[in-house]
C-alpha cells in the first residue's frame, strides 16, 4: 500500500501509455530480421478466403442426435468422438455439389486476391489424394476424387494466390498426434515419429503436387523445439522457395504473423500480418449457425484492419455437400461490389497516419489518405485532425471523383460531404497532399463531436499512473468464440489514475459513461470520474469474474452530465481509496444530450 504524505512530499505525475512505444517496436519482427522476398503480394492482397472443410463438415455441429455450438470443427474433440468410430463418418462424405471453378469465382467476386483451404484439420482426415494414409478424400470417402487440385487450377487461372493450412501438430486420429486424450495416452506419444511418419511427409505433398503454392497456413504447434521447427521450415524450403509460412509453425518463426482468431491490434503494426474472422460464429460448418455478418459489417471490418495495416482473411465454411452457405456467396459478392469501386482504399495500402476518429478509419497510399467514413457526421462536416500541416491539394469521393470542397485551419482540414450522399457501410473520403505525415499517435486528443451519437474513447489512448496496465485481454462465451479486448486494469490505489485528453469541437452537455467490466471481490467500490477538475462519484457494479471458464461481461455505466466548452478537456478516473482492482476499463463513452 502505498502512503500519500501530503504535507511533505511533492508529487510529479508521471503518466504513461503502456502502447505508446515506437512503431519499429510494435513490429513482430521474424527471427532472422528479414522479410521473405516475395512478401510483397501478400502485403497488398490484404484480402484472402479462408475455408474450413472437412468431415465435420458432414456432421454440420450435430453428433448422435446432439446439437454443438462452437467451432464446428472441434465436434470430434469436444463429442470425445473415438478415432475409430469417428472414420465411419468418411463412408458417407460425398460433397458432389463441389465445384472448384465456382468456390474460385466467388473468391475472385469477393475482390479476394488468395484462398486458404484445409488440407488436414485436427480431425486428421486428409482433404486430398495423400500416399501417406487412407484415411483421406480418395481411399476413405464415395466420392473417390481429389477436389484439391481442380481448386488449386481454378484459382491460379483467375490470378487468385492459392494455400493449405495444415494441422502439423494436432492429430486426433493417430496415436501419435498431439490433444488426443480420450483414446491415446498422452505419456507414451512419441510426437517425433508423428512428424517422421506422416506430417512432414504430407506436408512435402503438398509442396509437390499442387503446382505454386502462395501460403502454407500451420495451426497449433507443438512437439518440436526451436531449432527442430528452424530445420523443418528449411527442408521446406528447398521444396517451394517462394511459398510463404505463418508464424503459427511456432517458435516466432514464419513469414508473416497471424494475430488471435478475431482479433484486431489496437494501434497499427509494421510488418506483414493478418487478421482472422469466420464469416458466422463457427469455422467448420454447423447447420444451426445463421450469425452471418452482413455487407455492412464486412466492408467495415475489412477498413479497421486495413487502417492497421493488416491483411483480413476471412472463413466461410461450406458443408458436406460441397455447398459454401448462401449468405455467405450474397454477402461476399456485396463486398465485392464495393471494392470495385472502393478497392484502392484497400488494396496495396499501409496503415493509416491519422488517429481514429468519430467518424471512423483512415488507409495510406503514395500522397494520399484514404478517409473511411464509417459513421457520417449529422452536419456532413468531416474535421480531419492532423498531427503536422501538409500542402492538401486535392479532396473527393473515391468512388465518382466527385471534388469536395475543404477548408485548412491551422493542422486541421474540413472537407464538405455531399447532403445527397446516399447511405453506404464505408464512404471513401481521398485526401491527396505534398509533405509526409508522422505515424499514427496516440498523444493527439481524441475527438469529442455532438455530430456523433456516440464519441468512444478506447483504453489505448489512456495515459497512466501507477500500478495500471494496458492490456490486451482474450476470453471467449463458448468454445471458439475467442474475443481480444484492450482493457486498462490494475488500477487499485488512489493514487494510480487513468487519464484521457479529449478535444471538444462544440460546447454542450455530454453524457460520460464507462464501459467495464468487474470482478465480484472488487465491486461495491468507490471511484472518482473527473471531467476537468469537477468530480463525479461513482461505485463499482459486478459483473462477473474473469476467469478460463468464465467470460469478460462489460456493462456501461452511466459517470454523470456534464457541460463543456469548445477545446481541450480531460477526463480522469482513480479509486477513491486504496483497495482491489476497480475495475477493467474498456472504454469511456461520451453521448451529447439533446
Amino acid at each position: 500500500m502505498k502512503r500519500l504524505l501530503l504535507a511533505s512530499v511533492l508529487i510529479v505525475f508521471c503518466y504513461t501509455s503502456a502502447l505508446s512505444q515506437t512503431m519499429d517496436e510494435m513490429w513482430d519482427n521474424r527471427s532472422n530480421g528479414k522479410e521473405h522476398p516475395n512478401i510483397k503480394w501478400f502485403k497488398d492482397a490484404k484480402f484472402g478466403m479462408f475455408i474450413h472443410w472437412g468431415l465435420y463438415s458432414k456432421l454440420g455441429g450435430e453428433w448422435k442426435g446432439k446439437k454443438y455450438y462452437g467451432s464446428g470443427e472441434w465436434i470430434m474433440s469436444q463429442g470425445k468422438i473415438p478415432a475409430k468410430e469417428y472414420e465411419q463418418v468418411a463412408a458417407g462424405f460425398n460433397p458432389i455439389a463441389f465445384n472448384a471453378d465456382e468456390w474460385a469465382q466467388l473468391t475472385a467476386d469477393a475482390g479476394m486476391k488468395y484462398m486458404v483451404i484445409t488440407a488436414k484439420h485436427h480431425e486428421g482426415f486428409s482433404m486430398y489424394d495423400s500416399k501417406v494414409t487412407s484415411f483421406d478424400m480418395v481411399d476413405a470417402t464415395p466420392y473417390g476424387k481429389d477436389p484439391m487440385k481442380p481448386l488449386s487450377e481454378a484459382t491460379r487461372k483467375r490470378g487468385i494466390q492459392f494455400g493449405f493450412y495444415y494441422s502439423q501438430f494436432q492429430d486426433w486420429h493417430e496415436p501419435n498426434g498431439g490433444k488426443n486424450s480420450w483414446d491415446f495416452d498422452e505419456s507414451k506419444k512419441n510426437y517425433q515419429l508423428y512428424y517422421q511418419q506422416k506430417a512432414i511427409p504430407q506436408i512435402k505433398e503438398l509442396l509437390t503436387k499442387y503446382g505454386p503454392l502462395g501460403i502454407l497456413w500451420f495451426d497449433t504447434p507443438g512437439g518440436m523445439t526451436k531449432e527442430q521447427t528452424q530445420s523443418f521450415i528449411d527442408s521446406l524450403r528447398l521444396l517451394q522457395p517462394g511459398c510463404l509460412f505463418s508464424s503459427r509453425v511456432g517458435h516466432g518463426l514464419g513469414d508473416y504473423k497471424d494475430l488471435g482468431d478475431s482479433e484486431i491490434p489496437a494501434t497499427p503494426l509494421r510488418g506483414a500480418w493478418e487478421s482472422l474472422y469466420t464469416h458466422n460464429d463457427s469455422w467448420g460448418y454447423i447447420q444451426h449457425d445463421l450469425n452471418f455478418k452482413t455487407p455492412e459489417a464486412l466492408i467495415q471490418l475489412l477498413a479497421q484492419v486495413a487502417s492497421r495495416g493488416g491483411n483480413l482473411l476471412l472463413n466461410v465454411g461450406p458443408d458436406g455437400n460441397g455447398r459454401i452457405p448462401e449468405y455467405s456467396i450474397r454477402f461476399l459478392r456485396e463486398t465485392g461490389k464495393w471494392l470495385k469501386e472502393n478497392g484502392a482504399s484497400i488494396y496495396g495500402t499501409s496503415f493509416g497516419r491519422i488517429a481514429d476518429q468519430p467518424w471512423g478509419v483512415s488507409t495510406s497510399g503514395a500522397g494520399k489518405q484514404f478517409l473511411h467514413v464509417l459513421h457520417m457526421p449529422a452536419d456532413r462536416q468531416l474535421l480531419v485532425p492532423l498531427q503536422k500541416r501538409v500542402v492538401v491539394s486535392k479532396v473527393y469521393l473515391l468512388k465518382g471523383k466527385q471534388a469536395l470542397k475543404f477548408t485548412t485551419h491551422g493542422n486541421d482540414i474540413n472537407i464538405q460531404l455531399p447532403s445527397n450522399l446516399p447511405g453506404s457501410a464505408d464512404h471513401v473520403v481521398v485526401m491527396e497532399y505534398k509533405g509526409s505525415l508522422p505515424d499514427y499517435d496516440l498523444k493527439v486528443p481524441v475527438t469529442v463531436s455532438p455530430q456523433f451519437s456516440q464519441n468512444n474513447i478506447e483504453a489505448v489512448n489512456a495515459a497512466l499512473q501507477g500500478n495500471g496496465q494496458i492490456k490486451s485481454l482474450t476470453y471467449s462465451h463458448y468454445y471458439g468464440d475467442w474475443k481480444h479486448t484492450t482493457c486498462i486494469t490494475d488500477i487499485k490505489d488512489s493514487t494510480d489514475e487513468i487519464r484521457f485528453n479529449l478535444r471538444i469541437t462544440a460546447p454542450g452537455d455530454y453524457r460520460v459513461i464507462m464501459e467495464y467490466a468487474c470482478e465480484p471481490a472488487s465491486a461495491k467500490q468507490e471511484g472518482i470520474c473527473y471531467f476537468n477538475n469537477e468530480p463525479m462519484y461513482f461505485r463499482t457494479l459486478k459483473t462477473g469474474s474473469f476467469e478460463k471458464s468464465a467470460p469478460l461481461i462489460f456493462i456501461k455505466q452511466v459517470a454523470g452530465i456534464v457541460s463543456a466548452k469548445a477545446g481541450q478537456a480531460e477526463i480522469r478516473i482513480r479509486p477513491a481509496f486504496n483497495g482491489k482492482e476497480l475495475f477493467k476499463l474498456k472504454s469511456v463513452i461520451i453521448e451529447p444530450v439533446k
